[in-house]
């Protein structure tokens, strides 16, 4: 967790200062190319037999909404403060477990719902409509985080007959055009300061997925959510100190709102899955 916590934090502020000299899509396509060679270096490692698939329409369908997501990120990210996109981001999980509810018939228990009603709540207490203009940009973090939460329902059901290299292959394969295309119209040649920057999107954009799914490998959630949560003090003194963003209380409450129901839910659900074991 670590390690993913990093990535985060390194992949957010690479984000920031690319932004300064090219666009969202110029951005991800760099992202893409760049994770697209080390994961083709893998699979030359490992075996090609790594990445097959019979669902490629199924990845093609996820990449469409995972590209919405992280275009929404990365554009975020350049118009609002750091902290503030991650609060936001924090609400994935309530938007998976709606989504896990409608498309994939799984119970709404009672849990879930307080999880929900407590994204919602939070959303509320950090955008604070009716007392301050809503931004543009923070409806457009909140679309992101469904089209994250889209894609992590979709990964689930990839994950029980794909490789998780073919699932990462895919991902940055398919994205890869989505991003160069719009971007060539408005292409900025980087400079040499940029490369550093560009080199650290990519790795770190693999690196935060593989250091998550390890941590979820060796320990449960409820061990790793909290620990995804420092995300937002970490990245909240980040952007105080390096960016001169202020540090908002409603935002923080926000999050512990958001973060409250997250974790009820998983206690909730942990004990379940407890009991279904014994």
């Amino acid at each position: 967790m670590s390690g993913a916590l990093l990535s985060f934090l390194f992949m957010a502020i690479a984000a920031r200062e690319l932004s300064d000299t090219m666009n969202t899509f110029e951005i991800l396509t760099f992202r893409s190319g760049i994770a697209l060679t080390i994961t083709v270096i893998f699979v030359m490692r490992i075996g090609w037999h790594e990445i097959k698939t019979e669902r490629l329409r199924f990845h093609l369908m996820r990449n469409i909404f995972h590209f919405g997501g992280q275009f929404g990120w990365f554009l975020g990210i350049s118009l609002l403060p750091l902290a503030t996109v991650f609060a936001l981001e924090f609400t994935i999980p309530i938007w998976a477990a709606l989504l896990a509810v409608i498309f994939l018939h799984e119970r709404l228990h009672h849990a879930r719902i307080i999880a929900i009603i407590c994204g919602l709540l939070g959303v509320l207490i950090i955008l604070k409509p009716g007392v301050e203009v809503i931004e543009p940009a923070s409806l457009i973090v909140i679309a992101a985080s469904v089209c994250y939460a889209i894609s992590y329902i979709s990964t689930k059901s990839l994950a029980v007959s794909d490789q998780p290299l073919a699932i990462l292959f895919y991902m940055n394969l398919i994205q890869l055009p989505m991003g160069l295309v719009p971007a060539a119209f408005t292409w900025v040649p980087p400079t040499i300061g940029d490369i550093p920057w560009m080199v650290l999107v990519g790795v770190t954009g693999l690196s935060s997925h593989y250091c998550l799914t390890r941590a979820f490998m060796v320990a449960d959630a409820l061990t790793v959510i909290p620990i995804d949560f420092l995300r937002l003090p970490l990245v909240a003194v980040i952007g105080y100190l390096f960016y001169n963003e202020s540090l908002e209380f409603a935002l923080f409450v926000g999050a512990i709102v958001i973060f409250a129901g997250n974790y009820y839910n998983i206690r909730y659900e942990a004990g379940l899955i407890k009991k279904a074991a014994q």
